[in-house]
């Protein structure tokens, strides 16, 4: 007991004087503050894009690609192996055909919203039967187009990102004139971030003749999953893939989201090694200008553990201070704020929220707790073992 209340009232003497070491302490608070920030909003980036596409999907679902294919933009599905798909075992059935809609996936340029140059951005072109495959589409302004009619709907993320994509806008995507007629949400997945329009109308917009990209079919359960996917990697007719979509889009996401991750750790380990340089210097000023302090605390009985517990708790305290200073910033300011990125494999823009979940705000605690300590120990050593006679001579 006798230790604690040593540590309790060597603590509460460097809190109270903490105000004549104002400006180090300072830095210290800001430097550990902007570690946390960037660290947190690079993963709170990640996080936003991993959810985003790996949330895309059902896993009764199946997107089939051309073999070799990497990406919805390098396949090729003829309209003799569409036939042939849409006889497959184990398809659910909508008012008496089977779900499976093939679509054309291709990139046009718009200008973002702010910008001087344009960037890509997905159009695909779907049919009648991509809207009973993926029910959670809902139009949720103006209206859906019409076949046969060269209109687009717009996804509430490419809506949010891009300019002239008002009800009523005329929009020229390869010297082709569209016109945008709605806006839909597909409950926040990347296909927020596409244009779609009538799978006939694209065909003949973009020069693909008969030929879709992909297909994208609602299977009876989870279970004929494989049935489905044997028979058609196996039919001689048919040069296809297929993944389960929910498996699709995680992989879709997985690399970019993983540079973006690393990138932010390593961001923060330069800025954090800055930091505990920082914390050093505050601490050793903080040591020195102590000394007689800490050499009559030593001469009246207290241990040299309780000097190195005390100070080490000081460097915590200011390290902790700076580490909710950095999460709370990074929540407020990019919590839900909504970017846009390159997807792998279509080189076109993605848009999603970042997310700074719980998980990156105790990271970002742990970063700044571990600079307090880097940066708090050899100070609070080199306290802790000073010699009694040679502190009190500074009297």
């Amino acid at each position: 007991m006798k230790w604690f209340r040593q540590i309790f009232a060597v603590t509460n003497m460097n809190l109270l004087s903490i105000t004549q070491r104002f400006g180090s302490s300072l830095v210290v608070i800001v430097g550990i503050a902007g570690s946390v920030a960037v660290m947190v909003s690079l993963l709170a980036m990640a996080s936003g894009l991993q959810s985003t596409v790996e949330g895309t999907g059902e896993s009764d679902r199946a997107m089939i690609l051309r073999s070799g294919s990497n990406s919805e933009l390098s396949s090729v599905i003829s309209i003799e192996e569409a036939n042939v798909l849409s006889n497959a075992p184990g398809l659910e059935e909508y008012e008496g055909k089977p779900m499976i809609a093939f679509e054309v996936y291709t990139v046009v340029d718009l200008m973002k919203k702010g910008a001087e140059d344009t960037s890509n951005l997905p159009l695909r072109g779907v049919d009648s039967m991509s809207f009973a495959v993926r029910p959670e589409t809902k139009i949720i302004k103006g209206r859906n187009f019409e076949l046969g009619r060269s209109e687009l709907i717009v996804g509430k993320g490419a809506y949010d990102q891009y300019q002239g994509l008002e009800i009523g806008d005329e929009v020229v995507l390869r010297n082709s004139a569209w016109t945008v007629v709605g806006v839909f949400s597909t409950d926040g997945d990347i296909h927020e971030s596409e244009l779609w329009a009538d799978v006939k109308v694209t065909q003949s917009a973009f020069q693909r003749g008969a030929a879709t990209s992909n297909a994208i079919a609602r299977l009876e359960s989870e279970s004929t999953f494989e049935t489905f996917a044997i028979y058609a990697e196996s039919d001689p007719r048919l040069e296809v893939k297929v993944e389960n979509e929910l498996a699709y889009y995680k992989n879709q996401a997985s690399g970019v989201s993983a540079v973006i991750s690393s990138f932010g750790y390593l961001v923060a380990v330069i800025m954090a090694i800055g930091s505990i340089f920082a914390a050093l210097n505050s601490m050793y000023s903080a040591v020195s200008t102590r000394l007689v302090e800490i050499g009559t605390l030593r001469a009246v009985g207290f241990r040299g553990s309780s000097i190195l517990a005390a100070l080490m708790i000081e460097s915590m305290m200011l390290a902790l201070a700076g580490g909710l200073l950095g999460a709370g910033l990074s929540y407020i300011v990019f919590n839900g704020y909504t970017v846009s990125t390159l997807a792998a494999g279509t080189f076109s823009q993605t848009s999603f929220d970042f997310a700074v979940t719980g998980d990156i705000m105790i990271q970002g605690l742990i970063l700044a707790l571990v600079v307090g300590f880097l940066g708090g120990f050899l100070p609070a050593l080199r306290a802790a073992r000073q010699n009694i006679t040679d502190a009190l001579r500074a009297l």
